[in-house]
């Protein structure tokens, strides 16, 4: 009995690291691990990682120790992170996944949220501002994980 516990509680972990390497990297489950493609902005520049198998969920680690990171649905947009290798808040590269939703669709976030008028949201500030205007509603904790952070090169 306690084996069978073992098993479905491991495999309820591979499946949630799965789901959110998709979120997170924007790729499939299949590339979860490997440096990937543009895949969340900080501060209106685009940034990649490398996929890991990483999983802090459940250990206890305090949330400071993470740096929030927004998963927007799959086909709206990259996430958007809150700092980046340089920033003096930046943590390391440990994650604590947010799901966002919009509500009101991605027009509307979009709408009351790119500040900059770049046709996306590349900010925590553009970000907080759809959040203000009831366009995107920030959800609880998904995942608690590490991974590196890479800029994207300008040629991408």
């Amino acid at each position: 009995m306690e084996s069978t516990r073992i098993r479905l509680t491991l495999g309820a972990i591979t499946a949630a690291v799965f789901a959110v390497g998709t979120v997170f990297l924007g790729a499939s489950a299949a590339n979860a691990q490997g440096v990937t493609g543009p895949g969340f902005y900080v501060d209106g520049v685009q940034y990649r990682t490398v996929g890991t198998s990483t999983d802090f969920s459940g250990t206890g680690a305090p949330d400071s120790t993470f740096q929030p990171i927004y998963a927007f649905p799959a086909g709206t947009q990259p996430n958007v992170a809150t700092a980046a290798p340089g920033d003096p808040d930046y943590r390391g590269g440990r994650w604590q996944v947010y799901a966002v939703s919009l509500p009101n669709g991605y027009d509307a976030a979009l709408a009351s949220g790119d500040l900059d008028g770049d046709d996306v949201l590349d900010s925590d500030e553009e970000l907080w501002a759809a959040v203000t205007a009831g366009d995107l509603v920030v959800g609880g904790i998904v995942a608690s994980f590490e991974c590196p952070v890479i800029p994207v090169p300008a040629s991408s």
